[in-house]
């Protein structure tokens, strides 16, 4: 058979109409477009493959640059992947590119306006093919340079609507520097997070690149000494643009140079960098929707995909984390005495339970059957397209809000564009419940908190707001006070326009 129809992919009958139509009703992957029929099998192999790792519309999407591949493979003439070497090919494929005028890298605009380089998506397909036909070296996970996490064999603690699936060390240009590194990070992957590891290796990369044009003879960190460390902490705080995070990178480099120094017995190490050398965290200011905001706001978001439109309203009404509203499983919500109770398993501490009003309960149960129509039965109710079995990704409803924003020209109260302020949300939730009166405690329990200690700055209202609901108050006392002054009027009538005089 050489030809790969969609309607025959298992995926296809789980689709929209509108994506079906989007797709064809008679749409395939030819074959037949690789001339060699030994070769020819091999790509089918792979293409197969790819259709059990992609959605119906990725592996659509994809289709564009398979032809391209085709048309090269064709040009080669040979008869199978395996007479070469995998560097072979990539070079085969740059110079052919170069020549068909195909670039090699293109730029790619963010949502946000800002420019990211691209590899071409035709060199990383045929990376893909070569590392699926070409047997490869083996070598430990552990020695390679980007290390893809699932090879480990360790329990990763990741946040699941932020999956990350490697840990790049290329950027480590000191050969020595960079083993002791891999040594680091994979004693901390048993312990720490993923943001964590993250912060370690951007730091990691700064000051490599830093030694590589000062200190280009420090090959390792048993070659480090305070008076270098010195010498790059008033780079950093001098030379260095983007010092905004200074007291997150410099806690994470001495983290990590702690860490290396007691793998390999480096002593010097726990002297590097002082806690006097870190300065403190900046402090952040307190911010929340005004009601005009979100008006704004939730009018662009009510013309969203469906799904992602309730994900949204849903994130405020409950006033979670964004990666607790993502995570929420079909069997959060039960009834008890009359009464809805939700279940939220925080990603960053203890799961708890609150109740909650029917038409979130509604929101909810009508969230959870589009999942289930749409994907059969899944353990969380917003899913990855590409993943059924994982979440609903942080970056894919950032995009898509994000998006939504730009083309609507949505600003806030001082006319800025708004940004994905998905933790705004929890603010405003806050404030919100100290605007009803709530006492410390029951604002924690509903906010998920162990302790008030963060209450208090729910409480920090604004000053239209306190004047609001202090009105009827000092309405009051002014009332009383007056009433305390009778038998004064005259004297009180001097004094208050002495003051006025004043």
């Amino acid at each position: 058979m050489t030809r790969i129809y969609f309607r025959d992919l298992p995926g296809y009958m789980e689709m929209t109409e509108h994506q079906k139509k989007y797709i064809g009703k008679n749409t395939y992957y030819n074959l037949e477009m690789i001339h060699e029929e030994s070769l020819q099998k091999e790509v089918e192999k792979f293409v197969r493959h790819r259709a059990t790792e992609l959605s119906v519309i990725s592996f659509y999407k994809e289709r564009k640059v398979y032809k391209h591949i085709c048309r090269f493979l064709n040009e080669k003439g040979d008869k199978s992947l395996k007479d070469r070497s995998g560097e072979f090919w990539m070079r085969s494929l740059k110079m052919w590119m170069i020549k068909e005028g195909i670039p090699l890298n293109y730029n790619e605009k963010g949502v946000y306006g800002n420019i990211t380089l691209i590899r071409s998506p035709v060199l990383r397909y045929m990376e893909r093919l070569i590392q699926f036909m070409i047997p490869q070296e083996i070598v430990s996970e552990r020695q390679k340079d980007i290390w893809q996490l699932e090879n480990l064999g360790i329990q990763i603690q990741e946040n699941p609507v932020k999956t990350r699936k490697t840990v790049n060390f290329t950027k480590i240009y000191q050969s020595q520097l960079r083993e002791e590194v891999k040594s680091g990070i994979y004693m901390n992957l048993q312990s720490e997070s993923m943001s964590c590891i993250q912060r370690e290796l951007t730091a990691m990369r700064r000051l490599s690149a830093y030694l590589k044009v000062k200190h280009p003879d420090i090959q390792s960190c048993k070659d480090l000494d305070r008076k270098i460390i010195e010498d790059y902490l008033i780079h950093l705080k001098t030379e260095e643009e983007s010092n905004r995070y200074l007291h997150s990178e410099l806690t994470r480099l001495r983290a990590i140079l702690e860490c290396i120094g007691k793998i390999y017995d480096y002593r010097q190490m726990e002297l590097l960098i002082l806690a006097r050398d870190i300065p403190p965290a900046p402090k952040s200011e307190f911010k929340d929707y005004s009601d005009a905001e979100l008006k704004r706001l939730n009018a662009g978001i009510v013309e969203l995909d469906e799904q992602y439109a309730r994900a949204m309203i849903i994130h405020q009404l409950l006033g979670t984390r964004i990666s607790d509203t993502l995570t929420l499983q079909t069997d959060c919500l039960y009834e008890k005495n009359e009464t809805y109770i939700i279940r939220i398993r925080q990603v960053k501490t203890k799961p708890y339970e609150k109740p909650v009003s029917e038409e979130i309960a509604m929101l909810i149960r009508s969230a959870i059957q589009y999942t289930r129509k749409r994907y059969g039965k899944t353990k969380y109710i917003f899913v990855s397209e590409k993943n059924t079995d994982r979440p609903l990704q942080y970056a894919t409803i950032q995009y898509h809000v994000v998006k939504m924003i730009r083309e609507k020209n949505l600003r806030d109260d001082q006319g800025v564009l708004f940004g994905f302020g998905s933790h705004l949300y929890r603010h405003t939730y806050g404030v919100k419940l100290t605007q009803m009166h709530l006492d410390d405690w029951t604002i924690a329990k509903l906010l998920g908190h162990s302790s008030v200690k963060n209450v208090k700055y729910y409480r920090k209202m604004r000053d239209d707001i306190l004047a609001d609901e202090t009105r009827k108050a000092r309405q009051k006392m002014s009332e009383l006070i007056l009433a305390n002054l009778d038998g004064w009027e005259e004297e009180y009538e001097q004094i208050r326009q002495n003051a006025c005089c004043e």
